[in-house]
């Protein structure tokens, strides 16, 4: 019988095996780069990126060693991310699901490289896929597009560039959102899609934009509402550093009621699928409830 909670601890375990071999496999020519790289990737987390993109497959009948290559590729994207957004450059925090930042270990100049290096080893792994075939290379070109100055990198600059602002707009809000938090919250779900070959592409980017609003509009909430024991990193930092955020838009009931508002609009693009989704809806109320 389907359980939720099961279905993802199956996947989470899944994943977590294949990124365990996979990081073992990264070249060690300079030890303490290995050694930062692998600390931010099995920091562990709720690998909800990985997780979507082996239910999506699962749901579409695509075999999940297919995308694991892709899954792993994706999460050590946004690990490489992490690690820059900690930097004192950019958000500036010294904890990361409950540890130190990769900075605070292994210093600033080395959570640069480290970073880099997992961008590159995740374009390695991609351009490996591409022998396979066409929709191969097409799913590897929609994560790069999906993580660079078109997608999560252009979110960054537009959070980092609007946080001096003074005025700003819903528009404003809602371009941070559909690309620092949402182009890699759409990819493992274009990109399982894509291996299908195309079946269901255009619902599933619409529910992964839907999907990453509300997981962003509920991170937001929980740098007011959480605690760092659960969230495993430092709270309030959003206001003291003038982010822009739906707290700051909206203030914090009309917020609540935006993220309940981003959960329906999921729901609502998962009835169009002819497959089941049960594991898809289940995941949008765990998002919607989440505390970490």
């Amino acid at each position: 019988m389907y359980d939720f909670e099961k279905t993802y601890a199956a996947y989470l375990s899944k994943f977590e095996e294949a990124l365990k071999k996979y990081c073992e496999g990264l070249p060690e020519k300079i030890p303490t780069l290995k050694q930062a790289m692998v600390y931010s990737v099995m920091l562990g987390g709720k690998r909800i990126r990985p997780v979507l993109m082996l239910a999506a497959a699962d749901m579409l009948g695509v075999p999940s060693e297919e995308v694991m290559p892709f899954a792993v590729a994706l999460e050590w994207i946004h690990t490489y991310s992490l690690i820059h957004d900690d930097l004192p450059a950019m958000d500036n925090d010294d904890y990361r699901r409950g540890k130190p930042s990769n900075h605070k270990v292994f210093g600033e100049a080395m959570a640069v490289l480290a970073g880099d290096a997992l961008l590159n080893a995740a374009y390695d792994l991609c351009f490996a896929q591409c022998f396979k075939g066409e929709k191969y290379v097409r799913a590897s070109k929609y994560l790069s597009e999906a993580a660079g100055e078109n997608g999560m990198i252009a979110g960054q600059s537009a959070d980092i560039l609007w946080s001096e602002k003074e005025q700003f707009t819903e528009e404003d809000l809602r371009f941070i959102y559909a690309y620092k938090t949402g182009k890699l919250l759409v990819a493992p779900l274009a990109i399982a899609s894509i291996l299908a070959d195309d079946r269901g592409f255009l619902e599933l980017e619409e529910f992964g934009r839907e999907l990453g609003r509300l997981f962003q509009l509920t991170d937001d909430i929980l740098d007011v509402t959480g605690d760092f024991g659960n969230l495993g990193k430092t709270v309030g930092k959003d206001k003291e550093e003038g982010k822009l955020t739906c707290v700051r838009l909206y203030g914090l009931e009309q917020s609540r009621i935006e993220a309940d508002l981003a959960a329906d609009a999921c729901l609502l693009v998962l009835e169009r699928l002819n497959t089941d989704t049960s594991f898809l809806r289940d995941l949008v109320h765990f998002v919607r409830e989440r505390k970490k």
